[in-house]
């Protein structure tokens, strides 16, 4: 008999980082458990659709590497709007951070 311990499958969710985003924008309002089920599918699925898109993009470049242009054409072809101006502009914040902090 092995002695190894069995440990869960860790699956992964966004349900912390959407309710932490919740919370700086409306302190007082919470969120069902279907709700954040919904929003966790959402969040998933737009990750999906943005990743593939960009290989799709580095693929017709002729490229192997996934870059910061391709997500942002990305971004750009699959959010309206503002909506992609303002997605772009906190990426773009987020990258520069990461690259002063290391």
């Amino acid at each position: 008999m092995s002695d190894r311990v069995n440990k869960k499958k860790r699956v992964e969710s966004y349900s912390i980082y959407i309710y932490r985003v919740l919370r700086q924008v409306h302190r007082q309002i919470g969120v069902s458990s279907k709700a954040m089920s919904i929003m966790n599918s959402f969040v998933a699925d737009l990750f999906e659709s943005i990743i593939h898109e960009s290989s799709k993009l580095a693929h017709y470049n002729k490229s192997k590497t996934l870059t910061a242009r391709e997500i942002q054409t990305a971004i750009r072809l699959l959010i309206p709007g503002e909506l992609a101006k303002h997605s772009i502009a906190e990426g773009t914040k987020a990258i520069s951070k990461y690259k002063s902090s290391g």
